[in-house]
């Protein structure tokens, strides 16, 4: 094929400086591995970032932060979509494919909070923000002394309610906030036993047609295959507790030595005051099957009453500043 006829690849990203900044580094990647890659940036405005109202499981739509762009996708409006991967949903659209797997980077969340202090340091009833029912429900379980409060927007937004006077402390993952230059406002990064990430936090997921064979074979070079087995095992886990992200479900899988994988799975009561978690081990290969067994053995354990009764749940109240 001719300069002239070069496909150049629509690449479809929201407008977050968060989503541009990690398009714009796995664009890096892919103009690495295909030189002379032409390409055209598509910013496309999602469910999730028209109503910061309300809380993001108040929202009603699976997939709030990818709809619009997959819908996008199935149109040919664009080829290309970069996502933060634990924003896409355990289920894709027929007709897509997620392709691609970076390779994962902090997987741990992190406390960011006035005056630098650590978890343990702050006073008792002590506001923190989050938008997420799994941080509410871990962090209930080694602090039930402290107050949650519902916060959106996108990262430097909420830093700057942190420092007007919203709240006393965020948690938000690490990845992010050194994707885009706030690595200096972590006050500490939370160990793993006490906050369990999200299933895919880290590492980035790039979709586009699956009857794009051209795309399909430049997205499966940059794969990484040890990130793309711990996410499977990871998202079969999420897939089967059921619920999405308003679950409060934590999973991590870590890829070791001879082809082993471990998969590290929690599940919470909103209160902290129950807590389902426990490891299993299985060759990569059986990635699915780990996540699926290691959720029905915690869901047969006594879980599944937590996941019924927050299916049913009113979402989390945002309270005053």
């Amino acid at each position: 094929m001719n300069k002239s006829t070069k496909r150049r690849l629509k690449i479809g990203t929201r407008n977050s400086k968060m989503a541009r900044t990690q398009t714009d580094f796995f664009v890096s990647k892919l103009c690495e591995k295909f030189p002379g890659t032409e390409y055209s940036i598509i910013p496309v405005t999602v469910s999730g970032e028209r109503d910061y109202a309300r809380p993001i499981a108040e929202l009603g739509i699976q997939g709030a932060f990818v709809k619009e762009l997959e819908e996008a996708l199935l149109n040919d409006e664009i080829d290309i979509v970069v996502h933060s991967l634990k924003d896409l949903p355990t289920t894709l659209p027929p007709g897509l494919s997620l392709a691609c797997v970076s390779a994962r980077e902090d997987v741990r969340d992190v406390l960011v909070s006035k005056n630098n202090l650590g978890l343990q340091q702050l006073a008792p009833g002590s506001s923190i923000a989050t938008s997420s029912r799994r941080r509410v429900s871990q962090l209930s379980a080694v602090r039930n002394d402290l107050v949650f409060m519902d916060i959106r927007g996108n990262v430097p937004t909420r830093i700057d309610k942190l420092d007007d006077g919203y709240c006393d402390a965020l948690i938000l993952a690490a990845c992010g906030l050194k994707r885009i230059g706030f690595a200096n406002r972590i006050s500490e990064y939370l160990d793993l036993e006490i906050s369990l990430p999200v299933p895919g936090q880290g590492a980035l997921g790039i979709e586009c047609r699956l009857a794009d064979h051209e795309v399909i074979h430049k997205l499966q070079t940059l794969d990484d295959v040890k990130t793309r087995f711990e996410i499977t095992a990871e998202r079969a886990f999420l897939a089967e507790v059921g619920g999405g992200c308003s679950m409060p479900v934590g999973a991590l899988a870590i890829f070791q030595s001879l082809g082993q994988l471990t998969l590290t799975g929690c599940i919470t009561s909103l209160d902290g005051k129950q807590v389902f978690r426990e490891a299993m081990t299985a060759t990569a290969t059986e990635a699915e099957e780990l996540g699926i067994n290691l959720a029905n053995h915690l869901l047969e354990k006594g879980a599944r009453a937590i996941v019924q009764e927050l299916r049913a749940l009113t979402p989390l109240a945002v309270s005053p500043p």
